[in-house]
């Protein structure tokens, strides 16, 4: 048990050196250590994998808010936090962002350990339920997310069409958006230019250049000066605001985890929907539980008796080396209960280097330049896609590039670029994947 934990903890500290680099994502850096550790003469055992990949990614789901708030490079699954983040930041509030967010990670964590003792006989059975409707489910979240994109006219515009085209212009640009990452997301998957080397860094491109980079450029065209950023804040958040965001954080997380291709952003939108939310602090809290559920709990699904479910990318990255039905039979249950017991220390241990890393970030991001900070990002974004998928990534990022900016530049919510995933799955569950290849001419 103590060699787990161990082990665990150095993947927090792994973690730790790469959250902070904008665009570099720990199933990257799980991938390598899997090339690396995993040889034939397993420099590693597979079972101290398994742990090490627990810390890195309870790690990397607590410490990747750091490049979100503090240099403007989002993930999927950090999209949400990039608009609170950035007021509280040009408020002078970015540590307190981040620590908000590490709040509701460590109750995220909480949640998990709760809900251990009865995965198995609650979500074995609400698998078998669901599964048959997965597709018309998948299909109702994707209405749901363009049918919420209201209106946002300032009404200042002169009477009649500009009026009009004032109000519903975000609604344009969103559904533009949706249509054109799902194409996009339909390309990379029949007839993508990155080569077959790095196949299995795909999405990694296209991530940066919807998300990201339009944030970057934004910024660097809008001259944002930022103030002095405070110390140690007084959070201002009660227990109750807490327990509030970390309900709903965990519901939007719990969701993401079991529900495929739906990220912690998508998942912790809709609970903050369901919960009628309004307070940027709940709001960060809740997307601190969200993304940890949604990263460590879809884990911890592969190792839950019964259920062994493979969901997110870092179950699928053990997975083929790594079966723990296969290896340690049906009863898996010690396992399980170690990894959970992993996960806690490791985001105990995220939680505390949060605190240190967060006031240095806020340190730099007021003694530099942000518009070096973010051409420095901006840069060395572009030499990741370049150095992980060649010059054909670099063209489907500029590509993403031009969607992505479609939402910063038109008011539009930036989920809609997750048709990028949301959109070529949701064809393909209901059949029509074939027809719309060949009509497209990616056959």
């Amino acid at each position: 048990m103590i060699i787990s934990l161990l082990t665990a903890a150095v993947g927090v500290l792994l973690s730790a050196l790469f959250s902070v680099l904008p665009g570099l994502h720990i199933y990257n850096v799980a991938g390598l250590a899997l090339l690396a550790l995993a040889a034939p003469e397993n420099v590693v055992p597979p079972q101290s994998l398994a742990m090490l990949f627990v810390g890195m990614v309870t790690g990397y789901a607590v410490l990747n808010t750091i490049p979100t708030v503090f240099l403007s490079a989002p993930d999927e699954s950090t999209l949400f936090m990039l608009r609170p983040g950035q007021k509280f930041l040009l408020q002078g509030r970015g540590y307190e962002a981040a620590l908000l967010s590490g709040v509701g990670g460590l109750s995220g964590i909480a949640v998990l350990l709760l809900l251990t003792p009865f995965a198995s006989s609650i979500l074995t059975p609400f698998r078998a339920v669901l599964h048959p409707h997965l597709h018309w489910i998948l299909w109702a979240l994707i209405a749901y997310l363009l049918l919420s994109e209201w209106p946002k006219g300032s009404q200042r515009a002169p009477a009649g069409w500009r009026r009009c085209w004032d109000g519903w212009r975000n609604l344009v640009a969103g559904l533009l958006a949706f249509v054109l990452s799902g194409v996009l997301g339909l390309i990379l998957l029949y007839r993508t230019p990155v080569p077959a080397d790095a196949a299995s860094q795909n999405l990694l491109p296209a991530f940066v250049g919807l998300f990201a980079v339009p944030s970057i450029l934004h910024n660097l065209v809008s001259r944002v000066e930022l103030p002095e950023q405070r110390g140690i804040p007084d959070l201002g958040v009660t227990p109750a605001l807490v327990l509030q965001g970390a309900l709903s954080g965990a519901a939007g997380g719990l969701f993401a985890a079991f529900f495929p291709v739906v990220t912690a952003g998508i998942g912790g939108l809709l609970a903050a929907h369901a919960t009628a939310q309004r307070d940027d602090r709940v709001f960060l809290v809740s997307q601190g539980a969200s993304k940890v559920l949604y990263y460590v709990g879809a884990l911890l699904l592969f190792f839950v008796p019964g259920l062994h479910l493979t969901r997110g990318g870092m179950a699928w990255i053990l997975a083929p080396v790594w079966d723990p039905v296969e290896v340690l039979g049906p009863d898996v249950s010690p396992f399980y209960y170690r990894a959970a017991a992993a996960a806690l220390v490791s985001g105990v241990l995220a939680f505390f280097l949060l605190l240190g890393m967060a006031r240095l970030a806020a340190r730099f991001v007021t003694r530099v330049d942000y518009r070096w900070i973010n051409l420095g990002t901006l840069i060395l974004l572009l030499l990741f896609v370049v150095g992980w998928t060649g010059w054909g990534g670099l063209l489907i990022c500029a590509a993403a590039v031009g969607i992505g900016l479609i939402p910063v530049l038109w008011g539009a919510r930036r989920s809609n670029c997750m048709g990028v995933l949301l959109l070529p799955l949701a064809i393909n569950m209901v059949g029509l994947g074939s027809p719309v290849v060949r009509w497209l001419g990616l056959a």
